[in-house]
């Protein structure tokens, strides 16, 4: 048995079982919880929403995270989960924008050259051309060219040219994604002025929980640009005047900054903070060498989902195919058209002679006009629907490969799938050992749902069987959640 290091899988680098018997192992450990229908939707707020696969990480990898993240899976905390988007009220799909070929429109240009005014001042301005001129050839690039990196960064205190000093003084860090208490007050005036949540509702728990503390590692790399760059999880804090008004909840991935959250204080409400942040992050991924901008799950029927469009040229991850497709004025027709949306499939059936369009989505109801937002892209119904495992109350339409749930292997596909050299740790073992070591395993058989060898059946199928060997099932109890 190898493991292999899946931060950087192209190099080769593996260690056999007993080198990884008393160190920390080079994979990321998960533990599967399984394939459940959530409570009440965060979005539409019907019953029985739809069905997702669950599991949970004690510790993971950027870089298998990364690949999680192009399988249609998010995280939120410690939990990782993979919608169903076929039997979906609201369905989840997942989208990227490549930085290298984002636009800023009008409407983005004017909120950053606005919040950079405020924070410089008229006098600033002033002062500024008439003691540090701009020569023609840069003021011309300047009027014909808006550059999203140097713009964004113009009214930061270490990029202002000084004297004169400017009005405010504005500053933007990037820290770890540890609790404090100046951030939880930034975080809770927002749940409570932006989001109307009730006082019994904010939580340092649920804010340590969810924002804090992410069990990806911290890792760091050079990027193909040649610069060092960051990866895990870190806090995106802006600072006015010493006061910090808003934070940027981020994974930094090998190929990409996913924005997990972003909150601010309403004092600063009138500048577009949200739409400044996207900006900032995107700006981030450009010049950090991270490519792409994860913006979260896209559905199309929650209105003020809608704003992610307003960033292009944005991919939707096709949950059959795991391959990215523009986002179109026609992909767009399609989302208006169908509740659940394969574009490879729709285009292959259009090619196909005799082909129909029709999207065969029983579960799906079309009808989701009243959807509505939550702060959460990671809606907190869905958290605690699968808190607390009932492994009493299972029924037969909760095994996941009998749920036609897309892009994931049938069961008569998950028997070829040698899944006996998988990698095993358990509070009762003093190291790791193999699925085949099992008592039970070479007993059971994957159809005989919910038998331990059909839970890692499904966790693999819905993983990937590609990526066996980069992740350890994780069955300590003491690190579930």
């Amino acid at each position: 048995m190898s493991v292999t290091n899946s931060d950087d899988p192209a190099d080769g680098a593996t260690s056999t079982l007993e080198d990884v018997q008393d160190a920390e192992a080079p994979c990321s450990f998960i533990t599967p919880i399984g394939y459940s229908d959530s409570s009440d939707c965060g979005y539409c707020r019907r019953t029985r929403a739809g069905f997702s696969y669950y599991a949970s990480t004690a510790s993971m990898t950027p870089g298998f995270y990364q690949k999680l993240l192009d399988r249609c899976w998010r995280r939120s905390g410690s939990l990782l989960y993979r919608p169903d988007q076929k039997n979906a009220c609201c369905p989840h799909y997942t989208l990227r924008l490549d930085s290298t070929q984002f636009k800023p429109t009008k409407d983005q240009r004017q909120a950053i050259n606005r919040f950079n005014k405020y924070v410089t001042g008229d006098h600033y301005a002033k002062e500024a051309a008439r003691l540090y001129p701009r020569s023609k050839q840069d003021a011309k690039r300047r009027d014909n060219e808006f550059n999203l990196v140097e713009r964004i960064h113009e009214a930061e205190w270490k990029f202002l040219k000084t004297p004169p000093e400017p009005e405010h003084d504005f500053v933007v860090t990037l820290e770890v994604d540890k609790f404090t208490e100046e951030k939880y007050e930034v975080y809770a005036n927002y749940q409570r002025v932006v989001h109307k949540e009730p006082p019994e509702k904010i939580s340092m728990s649920g804010f340590r929980r969810f924002l804090c503390n992410s069990p990806l590692r911290r890792e760091a790399k050079i990027g193909e640009n040649g610069k060092p760059m960051r990866l895990g999880s870190y806090h995106q804090c802006y600072r006015l005047d010493g006061k910090l008004v808003a934070v940027g909840v981020l994974d930094l991935l090998p190929h990409c900054v996913s924005a997990v959250y972003f909150f601010y204080h309403e004092d600063i409400h009138e500048y577009n903070p949200g739409k400044l942040g996207a900006l900032r992050e995107i700006a981030l991924a450009l010049e950090g060498g991270y490519r792409y901008w994860y913006s979260g799950y896209y559905i199309h029927t929650c209105p003020k989902m809608r704003y992610k469009m307003d960033y292009s040229p944005q991919f939707v991850l096709d949950p059959e195919t795991l391959t990215w497709d523009l986002v179109d004025n026609e992909v767009l027709a399609l989302f208006d058209k169908f509740p659940y949306l394969s574009v490879s499939r729709h285009r292959k059936l259009l090619a196909t002679e005799g082909g129909t369009t029709s999207h065969d989505s029983p579960s799906s109801p079309s009808n989701n006009t009243d959807a509505t937002q939550r702060g959460f892209d990671l809606s907190r119904d869905m958290v605690s629907a699968t808190e607390e495992e009932d492994e009493d109350d299972t029924e037969e339409d909760d095994f996941l490969l009998t749920s036609n749930m897309p892009g994931i292997p049938s069961l008569a596909q998950m028997r070829e799938v040698d899944m006996d050299s998988m990698l095993v740790r358990s509070d009762h073992a003093a190291s790791f050992f193999l699925t085949s070591d099992l008592v039970v395993w070479s007993q059971q058989d994957i159809a005989n749902y919910p038998c331990i060898k059909s839970k890692v059946a499904e966790l693999v199928a819905v993983v990937g069987p590609d990526l066996t060997e980069e992740f350890c099932l994780d069955f300590r109890l003491r690190h579930r959640g």
